[in-house]
């Protein structure tokens, strides 16, 4: 197992050279290690979640014309040159196409294992607390969007579609993304991350407004 995790992160390191702030290496490598912690508390297969934890974003839709088949794609072609069993590959496959906060948007029946939580949970964590919102600004910038409107307010009830698509102020993205996920985490070890990470942001927001507004 560690010469293939050796081989998948010289592979991602590669492939993500350069990707956007938010979703490079570092990125992966932080939920790697998150994906490590929470599977210290859950019974999950360690060579699924790392796999899986490491490959999630070899190919992120938002930069692929919001094309979600391309990364499990290249996923399961690297897998399978690694002489991975097909098992594996399919359940890591499966954990990669479903583990996306846009998923939720979707109604019916969805795919579900202990691994994809863990994985899962690993991954929101990156996106709340300091490093979230870092990221969030990384890529409001990226993508050259308003910090601010407040004539602007959070869509609370997109469809998958519309989140896909949005391009509102970066403000917004806490109350339409950030701030839902600490309700939303897997396991126990998760929430209790997110717990203190979701406080942060609080905080955050309120010195943003106050600055904003011109208050001390």
């Amino acid at each position: 197992m560690s010469k293939l995790i050796e081989n998948t992160i010289t592979f991602v390191k590669s492939e993500l050279k350069n990707a956007e702030g938010g979703h490079d290496w570092f990125h992966i490598e932080r939920v790697y290690k998150n994906t490590l912690l929470i599977a210290e508390q859950e019974n999950v297969d360690l060579t699924v979640v790392s796999l899986a934890a490491l490959l999630h974003d070899i190919a992120d839709p938002k930069f692929y014309n919001g094309d979600e088949t391309v990364g499990p794609k290249i996923a399961c072609e690297f897998l399978f040159k690694q002489n991975v069993g097909s098992k594996i590959i399919e359940h890591v496959i499966a954990i990669i196409e479903n583990m996306s906060f846009k998923n939720t948007f979707e109604k019916g029946e969805k795919f579900t294992s202990k691994e994809l939580e863990v994985v899962q949970d690993a991954d929101r964590l990156d996106a709340i607390g300091a490093i979230g919102i870092a990221r969030c600004f990384n890529y409001g910038g990226f993508k050259n969007r308003a910090l601010y409107h407040p004539e602007i307010e959070p869509n609370l009830n997109m469809s998958k579609e519309e989140y896909k698509t949005s391009d509102t102020p970066t403000i917004n993205h806490f109350y339409e993304k950030l701030l839902l996920l600490k309700d939303k985490m897997n396991t126990k070890t998760g929430k209790q991350i997110a717990a203190n990470r979701h406080q942060y942001m609080k905080g955050f927001l309120e010195q943003f407004y106050a600055e904003w507004n011109g208050k001390h």
